[in-house]
């Protein structure tokens, strides 16, 4: 499989090279004649299968072969050209250059199919049997990687997830996107896992994109302090601790409420800002709270715990008690 890819589309120098020379060398031959006799062979009667109106020969398809590995060779030539100028564009959107790479290389395979075809001596009005064939089987067996391209498309031209951007699933999963393909969009998680997702999975399913339109994301925590506690005190400690830290964004400010008097704990919430969540939020948060703790021991404020108080009434046992 990799030397037949290697032959239809070398991407090596040296690879190009042989196929060239290759090319080069059956095609003086053939024009000088000195195939001639091989031709004549490999053409014989004897060697012809028959089928109604096809005659099929070992010559007819050395050639077919021939003529379709010198167009896919231009082919692959041209969308490489193409690829390499495009990616020298910096001020294009990847996924603008990613689209119209992949637009250009399915033009370019589908006239060089059409060119090889015709110059073999196919008949292209035959081939609406065989893309009626290929339509059904489309539509069932290939249904879902169909979908993925499709998909894969919609995505490119929507913007909606590019190359780095920070992304989480409706299952959970969290990460970057580091490559879009055809078929699947490649997600790196935090933990280093490589997550192939199929691209319809972007599509018909619900998607957080953290970095869509900016990289600021919002850090909450949740605090409970003792019954007795200075309130007002608990808020500017809160907010102090927040806007000291250097991640924390001047703008939104960071926030401070008095959520509800709970069994234990008068019980706040904190939300504060970082200006790039793909550096994390987990750390800031970490810090915060760090803070938090050492400034409530300064100021005397305690954190409670749950607590059940247990209380025995004295008094005579039943008789069946005692019993």
């Amino acid at each position: 499989m990799t030397l037949l890819k290697s032959i239809f589309r070398p991407r090596t120098v040296t690879a190009k090279g042989l196929v060239l020379i290759a090319l080069a060398g059956l095609m003086a031959a053939s024009y000088l004649g000195y195939l001639a006799p091989v031709e004549h062979l490999l053409d014989s009667d004897k060697l012809t299968f028959r089928f109604i109106d096809f005659t099929v020969s070992p010559y007819k398809i050395l050639k077919a072969l021939t003529v379709i590995i010198v167009f896919m060779w231009l082919a692959s030539a041209i969308a490489d050209q193409f690829e390499k100028r495009m990616s020298k564009i910096k001020n294009m959107r990847t996924s603008n250059r990613e689209l119209m790479t992949k637009a250009v290389t399915l033009i370019v395979y589908f006239l060089a199919t059409v060119v090889a075809l015709d110059i073999m001596g196919i008949d292209l009005t035959a081939l609406t049997v065989i893309g009626g064939a290929i339509g059904i089987g489309i539509g069932f067996g290939l249904q879902k990687i169909t979908s993925n391209f499709i998909s894969g498309i919609i995505l490119l031209a929507e913007k909606s997830v590019e190359i780095d951007d920070l992304v989480e699933l409706s299952d959970g999963t969290q990460g970057f996107v580091r490559h879009a393909g055809a078929r699947y969009t490649l997600i790196e998680t935090f933990d280093g896992k490589e997550v192939m997702v199929p691209n319809e999975d972007f599509i018909t399913n619900k998607v957080i994109n953290w970095t869509l339109t900016n990289t600021k994301g919002r850090v909450e925590i949740m605090v409970g302090v003792a019954y007795g506690s200075d309130l007002d005190k608990v808020k500017e400690i809160l907010l102090e601790a927040a806007s000291e830290h250097p991640r924390c964004s001047h703008e939104p400010k960071p926030q401070c409420f008095l959520d509800e008097f709970g069994d234990s704990s008068i019980n706040f919430s904190l939300y504060f800002w970082v200006d790039d969540v793909t550096e994390g939020r987990r750390e800031p948060k970490s810090d915060v709270q760090f803070a938090i703790w050492r400034k409530f021991q300064a100021a005397d404020v305690e954190i409670p715990f749950p607590q059940r108080d247990l209380h025995i009434k004295s008094g005579v046992l039943p008789a069946e008690a005692k019993a």
